[in-house]
């Protein structure tokens, strides 16, 4: 697991304006890639990538929850699921890997998910990612307390991609702070268009 950086820029609060989130943005870079794992695929003269999956971490404080029963305790101790929270905040964070989408020309934003709740399911739309990255903010009353979100997001290109995007401030030691899968087939070069974006903003950097 990663350990507190003490360089690291803490974000405005949730509330803030959007240039203030948009700054923090810019000026932290506190994640670190896990792994990734990726197959390459053909279609005549162009090359795809299919079915990627991706995790990560970010390079924050971590607190670990303690449940109140002790035999809970033991039980999560013993099989390694010791749950943490991660110290940053979702709005910033999702509107980050929201913007990374766009730039890979995804167009769809199919559905938004906080805490096992809907706030956002409108498949038809198929070119509304941008009105939602533009709207965003609305969602924040009902983030700024939230664990998780769940975003998935649709390509459609040569081939058809839906990314599924997991962000978790509380998890099992055994898990990563964010996970991203890529269902289907995706042009190599906006595939790297995503992952570029994230490492700009975030220092997640392709490893073999």
């Amino acid at each position: 697991m990663t350990e507190y950086n003490p360089d690291f820029k803490q974000p405005p609060w949730v509330m803030g304006s959007p240039k203030e989130v948009m700054d923090w943005i810019e000026a932290s870079h506190p994640s670190e890639k896990r792994k990734k794992g990726r197959k390459s695929d053909k279609e005549g003269s162009k090359e795809f990538l299919k079915n990627l999956y991706i995790q990560f971490d970010f390079n924050v404080k971590q607190t670990k929850i303690e449940p109140s029963n002790f035999f809970s305790r033991l039980f999560l101790k013993i099989t390694g699921n010791e749950l943490v929270e991660e110290d940053f905040y979702l709005i910033p964070t999702a509107e980050l890997l929201l913007r990374a989408l766009a730039k890979a020309k995804f167009r769809n934003t199919v559905k938004i998910v906080v805490d096992g709740k809907t706030l956002y399911d409108h498949p038809e739309k198929t070119t509304d990612l941008r009105k939602t990255i533009d709207g965003f903010s609305g969602f924040s009353h009902n983030i700024k307390d939230g664990k998780t979100i769940e975003i998935i997001a649709i390509l459609a290109d040569v081939e058809k991609c839906t990314a599924k995007i997991k962000i978790k401030k509380v998890h099992s030691k055994k898990e990563h702070s964010v996970d991203i899968q890529m269902k289907g087939l995706i042009k190599k070069e906006l595939y790297h268009t995503f992952l570029n974006y994230l490492n700009e903003k975030l220092g997640v950097k392709e490893t073999s």
